[in-house]
């Protein structure tokens, strides 16, 4: 974790910020305000990102991702006093701004009140071709009710969506009204996390149970998904998914459905990112990377997801090397493979074809495929197998003519 105290903030005390840094442009925000006293007035710890939407000057819709908010100032950020509530505000990038404002209720609750973002397309490197040029903010009432002495949290995936701009939030943890300085250990949990979290099996504490195997589990479905920059589409993905995970000795079989499977990510020269998340899987990642400035990879699988006893399963392994490929050409195969992320975790893939660099025109190219795949290396086997069998059937009949030849001459 890399932390910056920054100097004061006028009215809000002093502001302290953390960065908790992770794989390809991931963030997590911390924030801890203090009042004139050095008490804690205002804590939060989120992660976003932004998609919008933008006209071109040749009439086409591109699409860009904000994910990158490290070099954010935090300017206007205020604990609140008599006449004014609380207020996170956020300044990032080239004219990104952030707001969101909290109000004190009177029945022992607060609520946060609304959350507006601003963009300006007078950034030509972030918004390249932008038909309209200017400062653009959009709005949202989120009127969310906490009680005063709780703290909020939302660790799955929520989404705000008006006009041109998706606003995407998880690991959600604030209380605006901190009482006495010290944060709250009492969780006020929002609606997607409270059905995470009601069912609870019952499981025997008498004797140890072993390890169970899971019941055989049919096909994924297969899901498309993508990732968009300031250039179009520069991540493809197609792919049905299925997750093997045992925890404390329990076995399960998971399959991804794409219907309610949320994506986002991030491109790089040299590395690229696909995050999945759902009401039950907090995130998914599958991050590529380049080799030898000529071939891509599969690198690393972060996981960290709900299991039904109302656990957190959280697996990393960054030194993985699977979906081997030349730079400019897609991976493919239609056979079943598994990814082994660790001994407790494991992907099986169905019709996988993936392509995290160099796409063209939101297509996907020439495809390297799998060795599962390759039917042309049974034709050299199944030949050389018949010619070995062919030269056997020789050699016995050669020497069963020769013992017959040599038993003609033998004298009576």
């Amino acid at each position: 974790m890399v932390c910056f105290r920054l100097a004061p903030v006028p009215g809000s005390g002093l502001l302290l910020l953390c960065l908790v840094l992770g794989a390809v442009s991931s963030y997590a925000l911390e924030l801890n305000l203090t009042d004139s006293e050095n008490a804690t007035c205002l804590y939060a710890k989120w992660q976003m990102n932004f998609t919008i939407r933008y006209e071109t000057t040749d009439k086409h819709n591109k699409t860009v991702t904000i994910s990158d908010l490290g070099a954010a100032k935090y300017n206007g950020s205020s604990c609140g006093d008599d006449q004014n509530g609380p207020k996170i505000a956020v300044q990032f990038g080239s004219g990104f701004s952030w707001i969101v404002n909290f109000t004190e209720e009177e029945t022992s609750s607060y609520s946060i009140d609304s959350i507006s973002f601003s963009y300006n397309t007078n950034d030509s490197t972030t918004f390249p071709d932008a038909k309209e040029k200017g400062v653009f903010t959009v709005s949202d009432r989120v009127a969310v009710r906490v009680p005063l002495n709780d703290i909020f949290r939302c660790n799955s995936l929520l989404t705000l969506g008006k006009n041109d701009v998706v606003q995407h939030y998880w690991d959600v943890h604030v209380q605006a009204f901190v009482q006495n300085g010290t944060v709250s250990t009492k969780e006020f949990l929002c609606d997607k996390d409270k059905t995470l979290t009601t069912v609870v099996p019952i499981v025997p504490t008498t004797v140890p149970s072993p390890t169970t195997t899971p019941s055989p589990k049919e096909k994924p479905e297969v899901g498309s998904y993508s990732v968009v920059n300031s250039n179009g589409t520069c991540l493809l993905a197609t792919m049905g998914l299925q997750l093997n995970i045992t925890h404390d000795k329990v076995a399960s079989v998971i399959n991804i459905n794409p219907n309610t499977t949320n994506f986002t990510g991030s491109c790089h020269p040299q590395t690229a990112l696909l995050r999945l998340s759902s009401s039950s899987v907090k995130y998914l990642d599958f991050v590529f990377a380049v080799k030898n400035e000529n071939r891509f990879y599969l690198k690393e699988v972060n996981i960290s997801m709900y299991l039904v006893n109302g656990s957190v399963f959280s697996i990393a392994n960054n030194n993985l090397s699977y979906w081997d490929a030349p730079l400019g050409s897609s991976y493919m195969c239609n056979k079943e493979q598994t990814v082994s992320v660790s001994g407790a975790f494991q992907i099986n893939t169905f019709d996988l074809r993936v392509q995290p660099f160099n796409v063209m025109e939101g297509k996907y190219s020439t495809a390297q495929e799998c060795s599962l795949d390759d039917d042309t290396i049974l034709i050299p086997i199944i030949v050389g197998a018949g010619l070995s069998g062919l030269i056997i059937v020789i050699v016995i009949a050669y020497l069963i003519g020769r013992r017959k030849s040599y038993a003609g001459y033998q004298t009576l």
